[in-house]
């Protein structure tokens, strides 16, 4: 038995160190790209003619630029400069169309000075929409007054299934990046991340790259999005600008990649948000560090989930086990659930949540021995009954938490009245979850307190005597392991 465990052991740490050295030999293939050796099929940059070049950036509302009286200038940056960094924040007529839930897109040129972009031959542009389809989020009330968060009254009102409609939201802040290494590329070896944003031109007998714009959409985030009205006359759009290098440029090409996928698979774009914060808001040092550490950590939480599995798969009997500590970590793991649930948190966050929550059940009707039998349709519940050693066990429990629960419940009663007089909440059944979970963070504590024993009367002695948790002269004592829902108690002698 214990070859067995070993071996699947050694299986799992095996596939994790390979698992870890692939993701950075990937990491190294992405961030490196191999120069050209040779003269013959080489690909020189255009920016090292270092020619004057213009920005400017249009706004429209056709996703295909036809003609020069379809758009709108908002920004106009003359003898633009690769290597310095800016941001300017310019006000943006929103057309009517896109005031009644329609589309603004944002037409960045990069050309060369003094030319109009539509006339240069050897400009390069990006589009990207200005605004997205999102449900807004629910508008947060006291549930007894009835006063909004903002305790403002809209001039306009929603029809009452507004809330559960897409609307468009304006995306206040673009990004921009140009490739600024004199890089020769190898015809040969060209990296597809990079080559669908190159536009190659022929200069006598050598073949050039027009510089590489790029537009970061990782730095639009969730939580800055507008809500577009029907008044809104203009927006605020914030033009930032930095130069990039090859290497942090594929990176980001394949983070950007990676976070569509995750939408196409039918992630929300508040998931995905969930995953841009992960490399906005972090230095890449640090990032690859928390990479490290997040894979040991998924590491021994398998393990260690493994093994409660585990024990608690081979374990017949609840002597020395306190039933109400798996109980409750049950209760609290589903609340826990339904709060995530409520707050529309990731599915990142709320599908490991929802295992877990499983599992705790899977617990509770391992500890209560119960089986389900089916009457036809009907489904029948049976208990198994319990020992001696087992009714001894749950009357020390039940007598420390009868104690401690003429402190804990008030409390939690007092924090849910207080919440209800001085919070805003979305609904009721807001305002239950939230209850219960702010309980149980208030609980958890006390419950583990009652559970700590040892040898020559444990770290509370006090509470064990008030308890009556110390058992009778020749029973021995036990401890239960409150993060584990278990007990452990010695034989009796």
């Amino acid at each position: 038995m214990w070859i067995g465990r070993s071996s699947f052991t050694s299986l799992v740490v095996g596939v994790f160190v390979v698992y870890v050295v692939h993701t950075c030999w990937v990491m190294y293939g992405i961030v490196y790209t191999r120069p050209c050796s040779g003269d013959g099929n080489c690909i020189q940059p255009y920016l090292a003619r270092r020619p004057k070049l213009q920005l400017s950036v249009y706004t429209t509302t056709r996703s295909s630029l036809g003609a020069e009286n379809h758009v709108d200038l908002v920004l106009n940056v003359e003898d633009f400069d690769v290597e310095s960094k800016f941001e300017r924040t310019v006000n943006v007529s929103v057309p009517k169309k896109t005031r009644n839930n329609g589309t603004l897109y944002a037409y960045v040129f990069l050309h060369h000075a003094g030319v109009l972009p539509w006339r240069d031959g050897k400009q390069v542009h990006l589009v990207s929409p200005l605004t997205t389809y999102m449900v807004p989020k629910p508008e947060e009330v006291n549930l007894l007054t009835g006063e909004s968060a903002t305790q403002q009254v809209e001039a306009e009102k929603r029809p009452s299934n507004a809330l559960d409609e897409p609307v468009s939201h304006w995306r206040p802040r673009l990004t921009l990046n140009v490739m600024v290494d004199d890089f020769v590329f190898d015809g040969a070896a060209l990296p597809a991340d990079v080559h669908r944003y190159m536009k190659m031109v022929q200069l006598g007998k050598t073949v050039h790259y027009l510089p590489i714009l790029f537009i970061d959409q990782l730095s639009n985030r969730v939580k800055d999005l507008m809500v577009i009205n029907r008044s809104t006359a203009e927006l605020p759009l914030t033009v930032s600008y930095d130069k990039i290098s090859l290497g942090r440029l594929r990176f980001w090409i394949h983070m950007q990649d990676a976070v569509y996928s995750l939408q196409q698979l039918g992630f929300s774009e508040k998931d995905a948000d969930e995953v841009k914060g992960i490399f906005v808001d972090t230095n890449l040092y640090f990032l690859a560090l928390t990479f490290f550490v997040a894979a040991f950590h998924l590491l021994f939480d398998f393990l260690a989930f493994k093994n409660d599995i585990s024990f608690w798969k081979k374990k017949k009997t609840m002597i020395g086990m306190s039933t109400k500590a798996v109980l409750w970590r049950c209760f609290s793991t589903v609340v826990i659930f339904l709060f995530l649930l409520d707050e529309q948190t990731s599915l990142l966050v709320l599908v490991p949540a929802g295992i877990g929550a499983a599992i705790e059940l899977w617990k509770v009707k391992k500890a209560l021995k119960m089986s389900v039998v089916w009457r036809g349709l009907r489904p029948a519940f049976q208990f198994g009954s319990s020992s001696e050693s087992e009714r001894k066990t749950e009357e020390y429990d039940t007598q420390a938490m009868t104690l401690l629960s003429y402190l804990l419940y008030p409390l939690c009663v007092g924090g849910a009245v207080y919440s209800l007089l001085n919070v805003k909440y979305k609904s009721w059944y807001s305002w239950l979850i939230n209850s219960f979970v702010n309980g149980e963070s208030q609980q958890q504590p006390w419950r583990q307190a009652t559970q700590l024993g040892g040898p020559g009367g444990g770290q509370l002695p006090r509470l064990r005597s008030m308890c009556s948790l110390r058992a009778r002269a020749g029973h021995g004592q036990w401890t239960v392991h409150a993060a584990r829902g278990r007990t452990r108690a010695p034989a009796p002698a």
